[in-house]
């Protein structure tokens, strides 16, 4: 069965995370990337976290999944011909270099527009192409702690910490990025004209602050880090059993509370704490009555009761966890693909769940940087062995 985006051409200009992941979505869902890589060095991904061999990541074989891989040397002019070449047959292409980098190399919104009017740029940086910090570098911890989520994050005592792991704010803003190229596309259906979709890193983490800016902006209170607990429903919070597993419970209305009391063996609870303000009043009073219960017992047995009872709950996984949880694995949340370096790659499954046009996982990273060089130079550009034998003695691919 042909992908949703089937016939959709996607220029990958990027590295890293963000908008490399943003190309990584639509190729999940049938849409052609090729993925433009420095010769000889290749995107830094590859190099990034732990190696599966020297010079290669487990990271890299997993996210530039479904993506055909092309060496060019965008800062010399005979690789910047190829990528407008290139251009002219893409519908959406994705980078993520400092503002002014691509415009310096001739490659610029205004030099590919003139090549491609459809075109769909996706530009994803550190803190977008305009304001006073637009040249700024920045990664996934920047944007977290400049978009406000990093100082919510941890217990009021300590330092702040960035949520989950730095790489959040790539990966929402490779979220957007997609979103955004989706959205344009449908703009060029009506209109027949491209445009550019333009994501700061840290916008993702500032548009999910749930109630702060409004709460801000009319009471100029400032929300401070309570640790793992939440700021206005209670019982809301992490809590550990008697095998030292932590599990999660939320209540968010009268109703969970009442459902929560009575699986403790507790209902006067429900009396002596009878609504919200009452509950985020007692706050600590209460979180300590709760971690009272749920240490009395096992994981897997406070979460059966909470189960029982309709509570929303449930374990605080460890990527460990996650592999033995039987719901991930009925739902494909991590599968199974034959790694080219022996056995079967274990990676995090697609999202999201079309019922017609499911995305899928064809292919891992490519080993080689430029492994299809002849498949596209040559056969998209027509390009003869001869010139892409002097373009490769060159450095230019």
């Amino acid at each position: 069965m042909a992908g949703a985006l089937a016939g959709l051409r996607v220029l990958d200009l990027a590295t890293f995370v963000a908008a490399p992941f943003c190309c990584t979505l639509l190729a999940e869902f049938g849409a052609e990337v090729i993925k433009v890589e420095q010769p000889g060095r290749g995107d830094d991904l590859r190099r990034l976290g732990t190696p599966a061999r020297d010079g290669l990541s487990w990271w890299w074989l997993s996210e530039a999944r479904n993506k055909k891989s092309i060496s060019c040397n965008l800062r010399a002019p005979e690789g910047q011909a190829l990528v407008r070449r290139l251009v002219a047959q893409t519908d959406v292409l994705a980078e993520n270099f400092r503002p002014g980098t691509l415009e310096r190399w001739g490659l610029g919104w205004e030099d590919l527009r003139a090549v491609n009017p459809r075109l769909a740029m996706v530009r994803i940086s550190a803190f977008g192409q305009t304001g006073p910090y637009r040249e700024r570098p920045g990664f996934g911890r920047i944007a977290a702690a400049m978009g406000g989520l990093s100082y919510l994050s941890g217990y009021p005592d300590r330092a702040p910490v960035p949520p989950g792991t730095p790489t959040v704010p790539d990966y929402l803003a490779g979220v957007m990025g997609a979103l955004g190229a989706l959205i344009a596309l449908r703009h060029r259906e009506a209109t027949g004209e491209g445009q550019v979709v333009d994501v700061g890193l840290y916008e993702p983490m500032l548009r999910m602050l749930d109630e702060l800016i409004p709460v801000h902006g009319a009471t100029g209170r400032v929300r401070e880090r309570i640790g793992s607990g939440t700021e206005y429903v209670v019982p809301h919070n992490h809590y550990r059993a008697r095998d030292a597993r932590w599990i999660a419970i939320a209540c968010t209305n009268d109703r969970m509370f009442e459902r929560l009391a009575g699986a403790m063996g507790r209902p006067d609870l429900a009396v002596a704490f009878p609504t919200m303000a009452e509950r985020l009043r007692r706050r600590d009073e209460l979180d300590g009555l709760v971690q009272e219960w749920v240490g009395t017992a096992d994981a897997a047995d406070v979460l059966a009761r909470l189960d029982r009872a309709e509570v929303p709950c449930g374990p605080v996984a460890s990527v460990r966890d996650l592999f033995e949880d039987p719901h991930v694995r009925a739902r494909g949340n991590i599968v199974e693909w034959p790694s080219p370096l022996g056995g079967l790659l274990a990676m995090a499954g697609v999202v999201p769940r079309l019922s017609a046009t499911p995305g899928v996982v064809e292919t891992l990273g490519p080993l080689e940087v430029g492994a299809h060089n002849e498949e596209i130079y040559a056969g998209r550009l027509g390009l003869g062995r001869d010139e892409l034998a002097q373009l490769r003695a060159r450095g230019v691919i």
